[in-house]
Protein backbone atom coordinates (compact mmCIF):
# COMPACT_ATOMS: atom_id res chain seq x y z
CA UNK A 1 0.00 0.00 0.00
CA UNK A 2 1.62 3.75 -0.63
CA UNK A 3 2.58 5.41 2.86
CA UNK A 4 1.82 8.85 2.08
CA UNK A 5 2.45 11.03 4.71
CA UNK A 6 0.01 14.00 3.26
CA UNK A 7 -4.05 13.66 3.48
CA UNK A 8 -5.50 13.06 0.22
CA UNK A 9 -9.35 13.92 0.23
CA UNK A 10 -12.02 11.15 -1.02
CA UNK A 11 -13.56 13.48 -3.20
CA UNK A 12 -10.36 13.82 -4.86
CA UNK A 13 -10.68 10.16 -6.66
CA UNK A 14 -14.34 10.03 -6.73
CA UNK A 15 -16.06 6.07 -6.17
CA UNK A 16 -14.79 4.38 -8.56
CA UNK A 17 -11.13 5.87 -8.53
CA UNK A 18 -11.26 5.16 -4.92
CA UNK A 19 -11.93 1.88 -5.52
CA UNK A 20 -9.45 0.90 -8.27
CA UNK A 21 -7.11 2.70 -5.73
CA UNK A 22 -7.28 0.28 -2.92
CA UNK A 23 -7.67 -2.73 -4.96
CA UNK A 24 -4.82 -2.47 -7.30
CA UNK A 25 -2.66 -4.43 -5.08
CA UNK A 26 -4.86 -7.67 -4.93
CA UNK A 27 -3.95 -10.72 -6.30
CA UNK A 28 -6.09 -13.91 -6.95
CA UNK A 29 -5.40 -17.17 -4.85
CA UNK A 30 -7.89 -19.14 -5.51
CA UNK A 31 -9.11 -21.25 -8.56
CA UNK A 32 -12.83 -20.96 -7.92
CA UNK A 33 -12.06 -17.18 -8.27
CA UNK A 34 -12.83 -16.93 -12.09
CA UNK A 35 -13.21 -13.33 -12.34
CA UNK A 36 -12.77 -10.80 -9.54
CA UNK A 37 -12.63 -6.86 -9.44
CA UNK A 38 -13.37 -5.05 -12.60
CA UNK A 39 -16.70 -6.44 -13.85
CA UNK A 40 -19.87 -5.88 -13.39
CA UNK A 41 -20.05 -9.29 -10.81
CA UNK A 42 -17.60 -11.66 -9.61
CA UNK A 43 -17.53 -14.99 -11.32
CA UNK A 44 -16.63 -18.13 -9.06
CA UNK A 45 -16.78 -21.86 -9.99
CA UNK A 46 -17.43 -24.45 -7.20
CA UNK A 47 -17.51 -27.44 -9.18
CA UNK A 48 -19.96 -29.70 -8.03
CA UNK A 49 -19.19 -28.07 -4.11
CA UNK A 50 -22.21 -26.33 -2.26
CA UNK A 51 -21.65 -22.59 -1.31
CA UNK A 52 -21.59 -20.93 1.69
CA UNK A 53 -23.10 -17.46 2.50
CA UNK A 54 -22.22 -15.26 5.13
CA UNK A 55 -22.66 -11.49 5.28
CA UNK A 56 -21.81 -9.22 8.61
CA UNK A 57 -22.06 -5.54 8.63
CA UNK A 58 -20.17 -3.48 11.37
CA UNK A 59 -21.16 0.25 12.31
CA UNK A 60 -18.80 3.26 13.92
CA UNK A 61 -20.21 3.93 17.54
CA UNK A 62 -22.08 0.18 17.63
CA UNK A 63 -19.80 -2.01 16.67
CA UNK A 64 -16.20 0.08 17.25
CA UNK A 65 -14.94 3.52 18.54
CA UNK A 66 -12.00 4.59 16.32
CA UNK A 67 -10.86 6.75 19.29
CA UNK A 68 -9.02 3.37 20.29
CA UNK A 69 -9.07 0.95 17.49
CA UNK A 70 -6.71 1.51 14.69
CA UNK A 71 -8.13 1.30 11.65
CA UNK A 72 -5.55 -1.47 10.59
CA UNK A 73 -6.68 -3.84 13.24
CA UNK A 74 -10.30 -2.72 12.06
CA UNK A 75 -9.78 -4.05 8.46
CA UNK A 76 -7.88 -7.23 9.84
CA UNK A 77 -11.27 -7.84 12.30
CA UNK A 78 -14.15 -6.85 9.69
CA UNK A 79 -12.59 -9.82 7.75
CA UNK A 80 -11.86 -12.01 10.68
CA UNK A 81 -15.53 -11.91 12.05
CA UNK A 82 -17.61 -12.83 8.76
CA UNK A 83 -14.46 -16.00 8.18
CA UNK A 84 -15.35 -17.04 11.57
CA UNK A 85 -19.18 -17.79 9.93
CA UNK A 86 -18.06 -19.85 7.37
CA UNK A 87 -15.17 -21.90 9.87
CA UNK A 88 -18.57 -22.66 12.03
CA UNK A 89 -19.77 -24.61 8.97
CA UNK A 90 -17.09 -26.43 8.60
CA UNK A 91 -16.46 -24.93 5.26
CA UNK A 92 -13.28 -23.02 3.61
CA UNK A 93 -13.60 -19.23 3.01
CA UNK A 94 -12.93 -18.40 -0.30
CA UNK A 95 -14.06 -15.05 -0.95
CA UNK A 96 -15.31 -12.28 0.13
CA UNK A 97 -17.22 -8.64 -1.04
CA UNK A 98 -16.77 -5.11 0.59
CA UNK A 99 -19.07 -2.47 0.83
CA UNK A 100 -18.37 0.74 1.97
CA UNK A 101 -20.05 4.00 3.67
CA UNK A 102 -17.51 6.30 4.55
CA UNK A 103 -17.77 10.06 5.56
CA UNK A 104 -15.20 12.88 4.28
CA UNK A 105 -13.70 12.87 7.45
CA UNK A 106 -11.57 10.11 6.30
CA UNK A 107 -8.99 10.57 4.24
CA UNK A 108 -7.54 8.22 1.10
CA UNK A 109 -4.70 7.20 3.43
CA UNK A 110 -7.34 6.40 6.20
CA UNK A 111 -8.81 4.27 3.94
CA UNK A 112 -5.47 2.74 2.96
CA UNK A 113 -4.74 1.52 6.52
CA UNK A 114 -8.21 -0.02 6.45
CA UNK A 115 -7.46 -2.14 3.80
CA UNK A 116 -3.92 -3.14 4.42
CA UNK A 117 -5.65 -4.72 7.33
CA UNK A 118 -8.16 -5.87 5.34
CA UNK A 119 -6.04 -7.79 2.80
CA UNK A 120 -3.51 -8.88 5.72
CA UNK A 121 -6.55 -11.02 6.54
CA UNK A 122 -7.45 -12.05 3.23
CA UNK A 123 -3.79 -13.16 3.04
CA UNK A 124 -3.05 -15.28 6.36
CA UNK A 125 -6.72 -16.93 5.50
CA UNK A 126 -6.04 -17.56 1.33
CA UNK A 127 -9.38 -15.57 0.46
CA UNK A 128 -9.70 -13.10 -2.19
CA UNK A 129 -11.71 -9.94 -2.18
CA UNK A 130 -13.64 -10.21 -5.70
CA UNK A 131 -16.12 -7.06 -5.17
CA UNK A 132 -18.29 -4.57 -3.19
CA UNK A 133 -19.15 -1.06 -3.36
CA UNK A 134 -18.37 2.25 -1.72
CA UNK A 135 -20.98 4.81 -1.03
CA UNK A 136 -20.56 8.48 1.09
CA UNK A 137 -22.11 8.49 4.54
CA UNK A 138 -22.69 11.77 6.53
CA UNK A 139 -21.32 10.26 9.88
CA UNK A 140 -18.80 7.67 10.92
CA UNK A 141 -18.02 4.16 8.91
CA UNK A 142 -20.39 1.89 7.93
CA UNK A 143 -18.51 -1.84 7.06
CA UNK A 144 -20.18 -4.58 4.90
CA UNK A 145 -18.73 -7.97 4.22
CA UNK A 146 -19.96 -10.93 2.82
CA UNK A 147 -17.81 -14.30 2.60
CA UNK A 148 -18.15 -17.14 0.51
CA UNK A 149 -17.29 -20.21 1.24
CA UNK A 150 -16.90 -23.92 -0.43
CA UNK A 151 -17.50 -27.35 1.44
CA UNK A 152 -18.68 -30.65 0.25
CA UNK A 153 -21.78 -31.71 1.24
CA UNK A 154 -21.12 -34.18 3.67
CA UNK A 155 -18.55 -32.44 5.53
CA UNK A 156 -21.55 -29.42 6.59
CA UNK A 157 -22.18 -28.43 10.17
CA UNK A 158 -25.51 -26.85 10.73
CA UNK A 159 -26.87 -25.61 14.50
CA UNK A 160 -29.41 -28.06 14.38
CA UNK A 161 -27.89 -31.79 14.66
CA UNK A 162 -26.78 -31.95 18.51
CA UNK A 163 -28.25 -35.35 20.15
CA UNK A 164 -29.11 -36.11 23.92
CA UNK A 165 -25.83 -37.26 24.95
CA UNK A 166 -23.91 -35.03 22.68
CA UNK A 167 -20.42 -33.79 23.75
CA UNK A 168 -20.05 -29.98 23.91
CA UNK A 169 -16.90 -28.41 22.94
CA UNK A 170 -15.30 -25.66 22.91
CA UNK A 171 -11.75 -23.88 21.51
CA UNK A 172 -9.76 -21.75 22.70
CA UNK A 173 -10.55 -19.63 26.31
CA UNK A 174 -13.34 -17.07 26.29
CA UNK A 175 -14.03 -13.64 28.01
CA UNK A 176 -11.03 -12.06 26.73
CA UNK A 177 -12.27 -9.79 24.04
CA UNK A 178 -14.76 -8.54 26.64
CA UNK A 179 -12.24 -7.69 29.24
CA UNK A 180 -10.18 -5.72 27.02
CA UNK A 181 -12.62 -3.96 25.63
CA UNK A 182 -13.25 -2.95 29.55
CA UNK A 183 -9.88 -1.73 29.27
CA UNK A 184 -10.07 0.36 26.22
CA UNK A 185 -13.29 2.21 27.46
CA UNK A 186 -11.56 2.35 30.98
CA UNK A 187 -8.68 3.98 29.64
CA UNK A 188 -10.82 5.95 26.87
CA UNK A 189 -12.54 7.73 30.19
CA UNK A 190 -9.22 8.77 32.17
CA UNK A 191 -7.87 10.51 29.06
CA UNK A 192 -11.28 12.28 28.53
CA UNK A 193 -10.81 13.73 31.94
CA UNK A 194 -7.16 14.29 31.95
CA UNK A 195 -5.58 14.39 28.52
CA UNK A 196 -2.32 14.56 29.92
CA UNK A 197 -2.32 11.32 31.38
CA UNK A 198 -0.70 8.55 29.08
CA UNK A 199 -2.86 4.76 28.57
CA UNK A 200 -2.01 2.83 31.07
CA UNK A 201 -2.07 -0.99 28.41
CA UNK A 202 0.86 -2.28 29.79
CA UNK A 203 0.95 -6.01 30.07
CA UNK A 204 -2.15 -6.88 28.37
CA UNK A 205 -1.65 -7.65 25.07
CA UNK A 206 -3.28 -10.90 25.30
CA UNK A 207 -6.77 -9.42 25.98
CA UNK A 208 -6.26 -6.37 23.97
CA UNK A 209 -5.17 -8.09 20.71
CA UNK A 210 -8.77 -10.57 21.33
CA UNK A 211 -10.74 -7.70 21.55
CA UNK A 212 -8.90 -5.90 18.48
CA UNK A 213 -7.48 -8.36 16.18
CA UNK A 214 -9.57 -11.80 16.47
CA UNK A 215 -8.37 -14.65 14.97
CA UNK A 216 -10.86 -16.94 13.32
CA UNK A 217 -10.25 -20.28 13.91
CA UNK A 218 -9.59 -21.88 10.38
CA UNK A 219 -7.41 -24.58 12.06
CA UNK A 220 -10.13 -26.42 13.52
CA UNK A 221 -11.99 -27.83 10.09
CA UNK A 222 -8.36 -28.96 9.41
CA UNK A 223 -8.36 -30.28 12.85
CA UNK A 224 -11.21 -31.83 13.10
CA UNK A 225 -10.77 -33.62 9.82
CA UNK A 226 -7.46 -34.60 11.03
CA UNK A 227 -9.04 -36.59 13.87
CA UNK A 228 -11.82 -37.77 11.73
CA UNK A 229 -13.85 -35.73 13.99
CA UNK A 230 -17.56 -34.59 12.37
CA UNK A 231 -19.26 -32.24 15.12
CA UNK A 232 -22.91 -32.96 14.71
CA UNK A 233 -23.70 -29.10 15.45
CA UNK A 234 -21.68 -26.10 15.45
CA UNK A 235 -21.70 -22.14 15.96
CA UNK A 236 -19.54 -19.28 16.05
CA UNK A 237 -19.02 -17.44 19.66
CA UNK A 238 -19.67 -13.73 18.78
CA UNK A 239 -22.49 -12.95 21.20
CA UNK A 240 -21.33 -14.76 24.39
CA UNK A 241 -21.07 -18.89 25.64
CA UNK A 242 -24.41 -18.40 26.88
CA UNK A 243 -26.50 -17.10 23.70
CA UNK A 244 -24.62 -19.94 21.41
CA UNK A 245 -25.47 -22.47 23.75
CA UNK A 246 -29.25 -21.42 23.75
CA UNK A 247 -29.37 -21.54 20.01
CA UNK A 248 -27.59 -24.91 19.70
CA UNK A 249 -30.08 -26.34 21.70
CA UNK A 250 -33.22 -24.43 20.36
CA UNK A 251 -32.47 -25.49 17.13
CA UNK A 252 -31.55 -29.14 17.94
CA UNK A 253 -34.68 -29.03 20.11
CA UNK A 254 -32.26 -30.37 22.60
CA UNK A 255 -31.38 -29.44 26.89
CA UNK A 256 -27.81 -28.89 27.84
CA UNK A 257 -26.02 -28.88 31.10
CA UNK A 258 -22.71 -26.38 30.49
CA UNK A 259 -20.05 -27.07 33.67
CA UNK A 260 -18.73 -23.85 35.17
CA UNK A 261 -15.79 -25.05 36.15
CA UNK A 262 -14.94 -26.46 32.48
CA UNK A 263 -14.81 -23.07 31.17
CA UNK A 264 -11.84 -22.57 29.90
CA UNK A 265 -10.61 -18.52 30.83
CA UNK A 266 -6.69 -17.35 30.35
CA UNK A 267 -5.48 -16.03 33.70
CA UNK A 268 -5.31 -12.76 32.21
CA UNK A 269 -8.63 -12.28 31.52
CA UNK A 270 -9.40 -13.63 34.93
CA UNK A 271 -7.21 -11.13 37.00
CA UNK A 272 -8.37 -8.17 34.54
CA UNK A 273 -12.45 -9.53 35.72
CA UNK A 274 -11.28 -9.65 39.16
CA UNK A 275 -9.70 -5.76 38.78
CA UNK A 276 -12.99 -4.73 36.96
CA UNK A 277 -14.83 -6.45 39.99
CA UNK A 278 -16.85 -8.23 37.17
CA UNK A 279 -16.96 -12.42 37.47
CA UNK A 280 -15.26 -14.22 35.03
CA UNK A 281 -17.51 -16.70 34.55
CA UNK A 282 -20.03 -13.87 33.12
CA UNK A 283 -17.53 -12.41 31.26
CA UNK A 284 -17.72 -16.02 29.37
CA UNK A 285 -21.05 -16.37 29.41
CA UNK A 286 -22.26 -12.97 27.73
CA UNK A 287 -19.57 -11.32 26.84
CA UNK A 288 -18.90 -12.41 23.21
CA UNK A 289 -16.76 -11.47 20.21
CA UNK A 290 -14.23 -14.41 21.20
CA UNK A 291 -14.91 -16.37 17.60
CA UNK A 292 -13.85 -19.51 19.30
CA UNK A 293 -16.01 -21.93 17.46
CA UNK A 294 -18.52 -23.66 20.01
CA UNK A 295 -19.88 -27.78 18.89
CA UNK A 296 -21.10 -30.60 19.56
CA UNK A 297 -19.82 -34.09 18.84
CA UNK A 298 -20.60 -37.62 19.63
CA UNK A 299 -19.42 -39.98 22.46
CA UNK A 300 -17.86 -42.64 20.84
CA UNK A 301 -15.56 -39.88 19.87
CA UNK A 302 -14.33 -38.40 23.09
CA UNK A 303 -10.83 -40.53 23.12
CA UNK A 304 -10.13 -38.14 19.88
CA UNK A 305 -10.53 -34.76 21.76
CA UNK A 306 -9.75 -35.55 24.71
CA UNK A 307 -6.23 -34.76 25.03
CA UNK A 308 -5.93 -31.89 22.63
CA UNK A 309 -5.03 -29.11 23.96
CA UNK A 310 -7.57 -26.97 21.68
CA UNK A 311 -10.54 -28.29 22.54
CA UNK A 312 -12.36 -28.20 25.89
CA UNK A 313 -14.81 -30.21 26.69
CA UNK A 314 -17.44 -28.14 29.12
CA UNK A 315 -21.04 -30.07 29.06
CA UNK A 316 -23.18 -32.66 27.31
CA UNK A 317 -26.57 -32.22 25.87
CA UNK A 318 -29.93 -33.93 27.67
CA UNK A 319 -33.34 -34.68 26.78
CA UNK A 320 -35.14 -31.04 26.02
CA UNK A 321 -37.41 -31.47 29.09
CA UNK A 322 -34.42 -30.79 31.42
CA UNK A 323 -33.90 -27.17 29.92
CA UNK A 324 -30.36 -25.49 29.56
CA UNK A 325 -28.61 -24.87 32.42
CA UNK A 326 -25.35 -23.74 34.49
CA UNK A 327 -23.76 -26.47 37.01
CA UNK A 328 -21.93 -24.17 39.27
CA UNK A 329 -18.45 -24.75 40.42
CA UNK A 330 -20.70 -25.54 43.82
CA UNK A 331 -23.07 -27.91 42.49
CA UNK A 332 -25.78 -26.52 42.01
CA UNK A 333 -27.87 -25.91 38.90
CA UNK A 334 -29.37 -22.58 37.64
CA UNK A 335 -31.15 -22.50 33.89
CA UNK A 336 -28.71 -20.40 31.80
CA UNK A 337 -29.83 -17.25 30.01
CA UNK A 338 -28.61 -15.28 27.38
CA UNK A 339 -27.72 -12.59 29.98
CA UNK A 340 -25.50 -15.08 32.34
CA UNK A 341 -26.54 -16.27 35.88
CA UNK A 342 -26.95 -12.45 37.44
CA UNK A 343 -25.88 -14.03 40.71
CA UNK A 344 -22.56 -14.89 39.69
CA UNK A 345 -22.01 -11.09 39.62
CA UNK A 346 -20.83 -11.29 43.17
CA UNK A 347 -19.46 -14.55 44.04
CA UNK A 348 -16.84 -15.19 46.00
CA UNK A 349 -15.50 -18.52 44.50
Amino acid sequence: MLENTDRTELSSLGEFGLIKHLTEFIEIKNESTIKGIGDDAAVIDYKGKQMVVSTDMLVEGVHFDLSYVPLKHLGFKAVSVNLSDIYAMNATPKQITVSLAISNRFSVEAMEEFYAGMMLACEKHKVDIVGGDTTTNKSGLVISITAIGEVNNEDLVYRDGAKEGDLLCVTGDLGGAYVGLQLLEREKRIFLETPTVQPDLGGNDYILERQLKPEARKDIPVLLKKLEVKPTSMIDVSDGLASEILHLASQSEVGCNLYEDKIPIDPQTYNMAREFNLDPTVCALSGGEDYELLFTISQEDFPKVKANPDITIIGHMTNKKEGVNLITKGGTSHPLTAQGWDSLLNKNE
